[in-house]
């Protein structure tokens, strides 16, 4: 079990977040001078070119040595794999032995063009925790943009790196970061025509993967808490679907309730306290809204369509989803009271799975059209709409929690094919694919870990 414990320091907002428990990461500002952000983010560009960025290893004496060096591939991986930023290789450096608490030498890392410069150590304490430092320099300024100190314990070195790498994204672009979270998805095993489908959980770069569910009944469609590391999930394991309220770090799980005809788990209200879902009952299907403290239901829709795949705005007050009350299947959105519904998608083709970004500006969805699946976002009110990636079967977009990228699933076709898990940022060119040892669908991704 983990103890949700995390300090972390931004020079640019000049606040402190900490706690304290059996799980510790102390943070302390080594002092900074505020700049503004080196990245310009801008996704109506189409490109944004990344930023060089040196990153020598980290320095470690002893033990500390090779999760000095592990520590900094970490980091080095989630600023490459966000796409905002170029790492430069290592071969190129000329100035060697950086020490943390010495001011690097700008002359020697703006000719290979550096323009930022992170310079960390890390060494054991005689207690056996981790002290790791850093600092982020602005080459061509010459100053230094941010400075922390953390404590941990050795078994969370990866975290300790996913939060470091946080802090050098939301001080370089202006943006919060996504690396210190995790993907619940389904696990897929076995032939294609008796696939076993377990929930699995990972952190958001594909390790620390661990299963959640055996596999002995079939479970669909995870939805995260965006307040708490919990999930809500679907699973068969009487004769009509149950919803379960599953607690990631105590494994403790409730029923929600039984739900006849529902087909896909419900979504969490922004405060954590609703859900919203889809119920089928005859030809039709309509929202409906749980209270999860009373386990009271509030019917929203009432149409003979089928309204399905609702997601609430960030904010609780409106409710985008899917329909087909048009003829076609399109985006609607509504008042959280299910009153004013207007529709939204125009374009050729299905519409389909909308959720809402948590930043409240977009919605994502997929899109069916002349046998092309599509991942892309529109405004909320219909307009401006990107298709940001296409291919034989994508489906199911997730939001990381600063909503400047999403994770979905792409299937692949043939009797060896199978589903994988895919990651494309708001420009639609930086593409990735996320390792996992087996099939994978269904990805929700968490809110920062506390």
């Amino acid at each position: 079990m983990l103890l949700p414990v995390k300090a972390r320091i931004s020079a640019v907002a000049g606040h402190v977040r900490a706690a304290a428990a059996a799980f510790l990461l102390a943070a302390a500002c080594l002092g900074a001078t505020p700049a503004a952000a080196l990245v310009e983010i801008d996704i109506t560009q189409g490109t944004v070119e990344p930023l060089p960025i040196a990153l020598p290893a980290f320095g470690g004496g002893g033990a500390s040595d090779k999760l000095a060096r592990d520590i900094s591939d970490v980091i080095t991986s989630d600023l490459q794999r966000s796409g905002l930023f170029r790492p430069l290789d290592p071969a190129s450096f000329i100035e060697q032995g950086l020490s943390v608490s010495a001011v690097p030498n700008f002359g020697s890392w703006r000719p290979i063009g550096a323009q930022a410069l992170v310079v960390g150590g890390v060494t054991q304490q005689p207690d056996g925790r981790l002290r790791a430092d850093f600092r982020l320099w602005d080459v061509f300024a010459g100053e230094q943009m941010l400075g922390q100190q953390f404590y941990t314990t050795p078994d969370q070195w990866r975290r300790l790196a996913h939060i470091i790498a946080d802090a050098i994204y939301e001080r370089l672009t202006g943006e919060k970061g996504y690396f210190d979270t995790r993907v619940v998805f389904v696990a897929e095993g076995g032939p294609k025509d008796k696939r076993v489908k377990r929930l699995a959980i990972m952190d958001q770069d594909g390790a620390n993967l661990r299963y959640l569910t055996n596999g002995e009944t079939l479970v669909l469609t995870p939805r995260f808490s965006p307040t708490r590391q919990e999930v809500t999930y679907m699973s068969y394991e009487g004769v009509d679907p149950a919803v379960y309220l599953l607690n990631i770090e105590t494994g403790q799980r409730e029923v929600v309730g039984n739900f006849p005809g529902m087909t896909f788990a419900p979504r969490f209200s922004p405060d954590g306290q609703k859900v919203v879902m889809s119920l089928q009952q005859g030809g039709n299907a309509n929202i409906y809204e749980m209270d999860l403290r009373s386990r009271r239901t509030t019917r929203l829709s009432n149409t003979p369509a089928i309204d399905t795949s609702p997601s609430f705005s960030p904010d609780g007050s409106q409710i985008v989803f899917e329909s087909d009350r048009g003829g076609t299947q399109q985006l609607y959105t509504m008042n959280a009271d299910g009153s004013n519904p207007q529709r939204i998608s125009f374009g050729p083709g299905r519409y389909s799975t909308p959720v809402w970004s948590p930043r409240g500006d977009l919605i994502a969805f997929t899109k069916q059209n002349q046998g092309r699946f599509m991942i892309g976002v529109m405004k909320p009110d219909g307009s401006g709409e990107r298709i940001l990636t296409e291919g034989y079967h994508n489906e199911g977009p997730a939001w990381a929690p600063n909503g400047r990228v999403l994770v979905f699933f792409r299937d692949t076709p043939g009797n060896n094919g199978g589903p994988q898990l895919w990651t494309v940022d708001l420009t639609g060119y930086n593409e990735q694919r996320i390792d996992t040892p087996a099939f994978a669908s269904d990805p929700a991704w968490s809110p920062l870990l506390d």
